[in-house]
C-alpha cells in the first residue's frame, strides 16, 4: 500500500494538480493521506479481529 501512495505522490507530482502546489506542502498533503491510510488499516484489521455478537 505504502508503493502504491509513493506512486500516486510521483505521478501527482509530475502531471496532475499537485505539480501546481510547492514540493513541501504536496509532502505534508501526502504525509496526512498516509497517516489517515495506516489509521484506516488499523482499525479495520482490529475490528476483523474482534468477535461479533
Amino acid at each position: 500500500m505504502l508503493f502504491l501512495v509513493a506512486a500516486l505522490l510521483l505521478l501527482g507530482t509530475l502531471l496532475g494538480t499537485a505539480a501546481f502546489l510547492p514540493p513541501p506542502v504536496t509532502a505534508a498533503a501526502a504525509g496526512a493521506i498516509a497517516v489517515w491510510l495506516l489509521v484506516f488499516a488499523t482499525r479495520e484489521r482490529l475490528a476483523r479481529k474482534r468477535p461479533t455478537s
